[in-house]
């Protein structure tokens, strides 16, 4: 094992001890005294029944055969999620096969990020992962299932589903993923078009067909953003079946895959000789997979948010510090948009997540020995899925087959991971430097401080952003408004670094899983509301962001910088359901710790 990846296992152990043992506690005694189909009663049971009479037969033989739960983000507004509308009707007949049943438990929220970006819809998108876990937990509530398959892929669903599920963590569980949509108009050239139009040298015609080119079908968008970092991370903690992230929708493959896990999980539950539980599943060793697999691939950034967040439904305690330990010691194999010009079809083509596993098994920066759905430990995913005849099998990976996309361990893009923890007296923040070219690291340049990123824009528009600057959003953390990615700030930043500028972000809220090319830090802790020091910036200060250093200041003299007051906070803001979620935004603690309202409301 590498030594610095060892060192952050044995840390995080370490400190999760008192909690983790509560939690293996807790889902033992669920185990132990679970209100499930034999001691439930016959008015309970016939109602459970009574809207699948054709399966009544088999669940009347109760711990015989496993009746399992399907959890569905199925909705036919977002691409990703409008795979799964058959999933049900197909999963039920891939039960009978090994004599279970399926029934669904219950649906979950999906929204997307690309729909609400620069929105007020925009403020709910976080808190919708808490209330993805709060329907999750409703969906197993009903103790009626032996198992359960979790249908999820996007931003917020697959952290929500799995906190929720964690709950239940005495259950076994597999990860069902759709896949990426075949590729459209490339990433790159779609970018070029958003900021042509950012300049006014495009029609908002031109863009929508852009746009429209690039989101044309079903399927995860093939950018490498969080969803697709989502199904990376399902992959290296063995939650999926091995090699399923990134299989197109609609093929034989993705077919036999999906129903390899319904039977794989009729064989791991609790009464057979293979008991699987989630929560054993998910250890720290399996976290530390997870943050390994994001740096290794240059994933997204919100997942500094929601890694910590699963974590914690599992007991286990993971920060910001673990992993920049981690980033500096872990070798980054892929490129893929907006780290490079490959989407996740190209990536996969090279070797997809099958070679980036063997790879970094191959260099001890992953886990091996850890508990996985598919029966054998983390070595079952560095094969590649295959139809053979009609069959599904597994076969070697091979090497890279196309090294501008992927590369081995011995010869990465870079000797790290290209995650860096920013500290100073501003507070603490994070960035992501793997796609920011290198001379870019260092900003340090006067702000311009706003309080939405629509005065931002505005500003921009007008003229006003023409110089060196570091943009300063705040009032854009969970307990001030839900902390929203400003990806609408993409393409004007872009523009003016193009033009020449030295431009920087920093902002106590979060960037799109796609940013890329300017030097963001983000998540800034505390947060402006409350007192954080980033309501202390004025316009004018001069502002040094240095990812080379690991700092983040304001130049500030020390005795003015202790003499300012606050800015005041804005007032909440209402419309579009936001005044629903108050509760949620005075609950959510710190991004750092994953800024859950229900996690923070559970004392986790």
């Amino acid at each position: 094992m590498n030594p610095a990846v060892a060192a952050v296992t044995d840390r995080i152990i370490e400190r999760s001890r008192p909690t983790r043992q509560a939690y293996l506690s807790l889902i033992e005694r669920e185990r132990q005294g679970w209100i499930g189909r034999p001691r439930l009663g016959c008015a309970n049971l016939a109602h459970a029944y009574a809207g699948t009479p054709e399966d009544r037969d088999t669940m009347k033989t109760q711990a015989q055969a496993m009746n399992i739960g399907l959890v569905t983000a199925y909705n036919d507004m977002l691409s990703a999620h409008a795979v799964y509308y058959r999933y049900p009707e197909q999963m039920k007949v891939w039960a009978r096969e090994v004599g279970a049943t399926a029934q669904v438990a219950g649906g979950v929220p999906a929204m997307c990020d690309g729909v609400t970006q620069g929105y007020p819809g925009m403020e709910l998108s976080l808190f919708s992962r808490d209330t993805i876990a709060l329907s999750t937990a409703i969906a197993l509530s009903h103790g009626t299932f032996e198992g359960a398959a979790l249908l999820g892929i996007c931003d917020k669903i697959v952290p929500g589903l799995l906190m929720g599920a964690l709950r239940f963590g005495h259950l076994p569980m597999i990860l069902i993923p759709g896949g990426p949509m075949p590729s459209g108009l490339p990433n790159k050239a779609k970018a070029a078009v958003r900021e042509r139009f950012a300049e006014g040298q495009a029609t908002r015609d031109e863009l929508l067909e852009a746009e429209i080119q690039a989101y044309h079908t079903q399927g995860t968008c093939t950018f490498y953003g969080t969803a697709n970092t989502n199904q990376m991370m399902m992959e290296v903690m063995g939650l999926h079946m091995p090699g399923a992230a990134f299989v197109n929708p609609g093929t034989k493959l993705r077919q036999e895959l999906t129903r390899a896990a319904v039977h794989r999980l009729a064989t791991i539950g609790v009464h057979g000789d293979d008991y699987r539980p989630l929560g054993a599943c998910v250890d720290e060793k399996a976290i530390v997979n997870a943050a390994v697999g994001l740096l290794a691939t240059g994933g997204s950034t919100n997942h500094l948010l929601h890694v910590p967040a699963i974590a914690r439904a599992a007991g286990i305690v993971i920060d910001w510090e673990d992993f920049d330990r981690l980033s500096a010691a872990v070798p980054l194999l892929a490129r893929v948009y907006p780290n490079g010009s490959a989407d996740v079809n190209g990536f996969e083509s090279a070797g997809g997540m099958p070679y980036v596993i063997r790879q970094l098994l191959d260099g001890g920066y992953l886990h091996r020995d850890i508990m996985t759905v598919a029966g054998a430990d983390l070595s079952a995913y560095a094969e590649t899925p295959v139809i053979e005849g009609d069959a599904l099998a597994w076969q070697p990976v091979g090497d890279s087959r196309d090294e501008t996309i992927l590369r081995p361990v011995t010869q990465p893009f870079s000797p790290d991971g290209g995650m860096r923890i920013l500290q100073g007296n501003i507070g603490r923040a994070c960035i992501k430097v793997s796609a920011v070219e290198r001379e870019r690291w260092v900003v340090e340049a006067p702000a311009r401080v706003f309080a939405d990123q629509l005065e931002v824009l505005e500003a921009f528009r007008n003229g006003e952003l023409e110089r060196d600057m570091v943009v300063v959003v705040r009032f854009q953390g969970p307990r001030a408004n839900g902390m929203p990615e400003l990806h609408k700030l993409t393409p004007p930043l872009g523009v003016l670094q193009n033009r020449g500028f030295k431009v920087a972000l920093v902002t106590d809220g979060r960037m799109s899983g796609a940013s890329g090319k300017v030097p963001c830090a983000i998540h800034c802790s505390p947060e402006a509301l409350g007192g954080g020091a980033i309501g202390l910036i004025r316009d004018g200060d001069l502002i040094r962001v240095d990812a080379e250093a690991g700092t983040l200041e304001a130049l500030v003299p020390a005795d003015e910088w202790a003499a300012r007051e606050p800015a005041p906070f804005p007032a909440p803001a209402t419309g579009m359901g936001r005044e629903l979620f108050g509760m949620f935004r005075g609950l959510a603690d710190e991004a750092e710790k994953g800024a859950s309202a229900v996690l923070a409301g559970a004392g986790l």
